[in-house]
């Protein structure tokens, strides 16, 4: 039986190249996470982020599915790794390809 077990459940893996200084790839990734909660808060509830230095936790609900992973910002990359409902990874392609290009659009010099 399947449970809603974040063992359990489909993982999501990126990693993003940049060309930005560290500190810099930081600041707008977390500025991301901000914007994202204003501009799709009716979409999305409870998004919490933690970072320790460069490594940072999130979690949100999203059409009523749970969402959460780590984002490690790198010298040259940002590793993404994340726990995705099953239903939700049905969509892993088109979702994969929407964080690429967010991300190269926010990571630009």
């Amino acid at each position: 039986m399947y449970t809603n077990n974040p063992k359990n459940m489909p993982t999501l893996e990126m990693i993003i190249d940049h060309n930005l200084p560290r500190e810099e790839a930081l600041k707008r990734i977390k500025n991301l996470l901000s914007e994202t909660k204003r501009d799709h808060g009716d979409k999305i509830q409870n998004l919490a982020e933690t970072w320790t230095g460069n490594e940072g936790a999130f979690s949100f609900k999203a059409q009523g599915y749970d969402i959460s992973g780590t984002l490690t910002v790198n010298a040259s990359s940002i590793e993404l790794k994340g726990k995705i409902p099953f239903a939700v990874s049905l969509f892993k392609g088109k979702i994969t390809k929407a964080i690429d290009e967010k991300a190269k659009e926010l990571l630009q010099r």
